[in-house]
């Protein structure tokens, strides 16, 4: 079966830019990014997503799933847990390995669920 694949426009506008602030996000207490590279996705009317560098990230507490998510507009989703002291916080980010060119920007970055994190 084929998924669609479709581009941002006037209809579904997608943007990705800079954030110009540090960005801090805490999972059971732990910090486990923290950095001045984050992204700001917007998307039609949906609330803006930070995409956070996987390179900041601290490796040991992020664990890959096996949960994806498909998006037309920007591909396939995989899923992060964050594991801190015993404790986890399922499927709490996703990340877009290989996004569609529109979005291509946030390669490499991992987004947060907000109610799965401490801070946003």
């Amino acid at each position: 079966m084929t998924r669609p694949v479709l581009q941002p426009g006037p209809d579904h506008p997608i943007t990705v830019t800079p954030h110009q602030e540090r960005v801090v996000v805490r999972v059971h207490g732990r910090v486990v990014i923290d950095t001045r590279n984050a992204l700001v996705l917007r998307e039609a009317s949906y609330p803006p997503v930070y995409y956070l560098p996987l390179a900041d990230a601290e490796d040991s507490v992020l664990e890959r799933t096996d949960t994806t998510t498909y998006c037309p507009y920007k591909g396939d989703a995989s899923y992060y847990t964050v594991s801190v002291d015993g404790k986890q916080s399922v499927d709490a980010g996703w990340a877009y390995e290989s996004p569609y060119p529109a979005v291509a920007e946030i390669k490499d970055h991992i987004a947060f669920y907000p109610d799965r994190v401490d801070t946003p």
